[in-house]
């Protein structure tokens, strides 16, 4: 196990250190000079040429990578250009509501997609297997912006129910309000705002994990150790749930740790179309304004927290499976 870890490590700093190489490149090839956006059309050349040696940008590229790579091995992301502010703020300060919109689509997903996934698996080729899984392709087809628009058209300018756009408090700061204080109304305030970014992020995922948990079921319920038990008397129930259902687990977990890893960098879509301020967005906004610092940070801690996500899914293998072994 320890060797194994070690080597995935080994990995995951090679991965990132490829990302840093992509992302650095890319991010000098977009079109734009971030001193011209930092000032504005009426700057002279004199204030352009300050504001490009203040921040480096008149240094040979490779200098700037090499400048780069050293604030890294420092664990120092730089400063925003255009906010002037650490990176590591910017990152903190847009974090926890992706975090929060991650957590919540992930457990709409969850509770939607497996359940739907296994009861289709049970009852192959009845009316709900097809139904469910006819409506499955339908939502993992649909763009996310799109389910997004649509949920505001109904749940807001129809039916005027929840916020189109925006978050004023966070559902944890929310929870921590409502124990200390019993205030409710700070939750259901938290909710009311997050409720509809979340359905319209996780109703792919959940699309996803149902014909994920569908098929993997399928393949647990035909292996041969499933008629063995059915064989021995034991209640279908328990045959599912305690055999089938374990060993359909795997794929199903590497999904969720996928998806997760992915959403925690930021649901971009998402975030942009319900004005969601969460790692996404940021993101957009510092490609738009050429702030290298910022994007190159965001997209750096994204792929971290999505190697080092699916790291811990591969451990957790072990304790689903205990047949599973690492070398």
């Amino acid at each position: 196990m320890l060797k194994y870890f070690l080597r995935r490590m080994f990995l995951l700093i090679l991965v990132l250190f490829g990302v840093v190489i992509l992302v650095f490149t890319i991010g000098r090839l977009i079109p734009g000079d971030p001193a011209r956006v930092i000032l504005g059309e009426r700057a002279t050349p004199e204030m352009l040429e300050n504001i490009r040696e203040k921040y480096g940008l008149n240094e040979p590229i490779i200098i700037q990578f090499f400048v780069y790579i050293k604030q890294l091995l420092h664990l120092d992301l730089g400063s925003s250009i255009t906010q002037h502010i650490p990176v590591w703020s910017v990152i903190q300060a847009h974090f926890m509501p992706t975090f929060e919109l991650t957590i919540m689509a992930t457990f709409w997903a969850m509770i939607i997609g497996i359940p739907i996934g296994i009861l289709a698996a049970i009852k192959k080729d009845t009316v709900f297997d097809y139904v469910s899984m006819n409506v499955a392709l339908f939502g993992v087809s649909m763009p996310v912006f799109w389910i997004g628009l649509i949920l505001i058209m109904i749940f807001s300018v129809q039916l005027d129910w929840l916020p189109a756009s925006g978050r004023t408090i966070g559902i944890f700061e929310g929870f921590f309000l409502l124990f200390t204080r019993g205030d409710i109304k700070s939750l259901g305030e938290a909710f009311s705002y997050v409720v509809m970014p979340s359905l319209a992020l996780g109703s792919m995922f959940a699309a996803l994990l149902a014909r994920i948990s569908r098929s993997s079921m399928l393949d647990a319920l035909n292996e041969n150790y499933i008629e063995t038990a059915r064989a021995k008397g034991l209640n279908e129930r328990r045959v599912i749930l305690k055999h089938a259902l374990k060993n359909a687990l795997i794929p199903i977990i590497t999904v969720i740790g996928m998806q997760l890893g992915s959403l925690m960098g930021g649901a971009v879509l998402t975030e942009s179309v319900f004005a969601w301020p969460g790692l996404g967005r940021a993101l957009v906004d510092s490609i738009y304004a050429r702030d290298y610092p910022v994007f190159q940070g965001i997209i750096l801690f994204a792929a971290m927290l999505f190697a080092s996500i699916n790291l811990l899914v591969d451990m957790l293998y072990a304790l689903i499976d205990p047949r599973i072994k690492y070398n």
